[in-house]
């Protein structure tokens, strides 16, 4: 996957690497904090950290003794600009076939009103 959306969507298919993004919008976090509640190794985390890093959804700097992960949530507006774009093109189809809708429910209506001149 060469573009950075695909990589993002890739990365967040999987649930942990969901978990994890969730667990690092609370703050910076090291490998050790956050493979802490998952029954899994610490490699199989850094391997999760790295899809997420090679998508830009995390960075890890160091500071001292720790390389703490930090979420990149800029990341996430590219995401919510593609989404909000075909979400408003689904709205715009829905309220055109709103307005189809009430316009043959307005000449249903008028159909079943008497007619002048005729008997009811």
């Amino acid at each position: 996957m060469s573009d950075q959306l695909s990589r993002v969507f890739a990365a967040l298919s999987d649930p942990t690497r969901r978990d994890i993004v969730a667990r690092l919008t609370e703050g910076d976090a090291t490998v050790g904090d956050i493979a802490a509640p998952y029954d899994v190794s610490l490699q199989a985390v850094s391997k999760h950290l790295k899809v997420l890093e090679d998508a830009g959804l995390v960075t890890r700097s160091r500071e001292a003794q720790r390389r703490p992960v930090h979420l990149e949530a800029e990341v996430f507006d590219l995401m919510t600009k593609w989404i909000e774009r075909y979400r408003r093109q689904a709205e715009e189809r829905f309220q055109r076939l709103d307005a189809v809708l009430a316009e043959m429910d307005e000449s249903d209506h008028e159909d079943d009103r008497p007619q002048e001149g005729t008997a009811s």
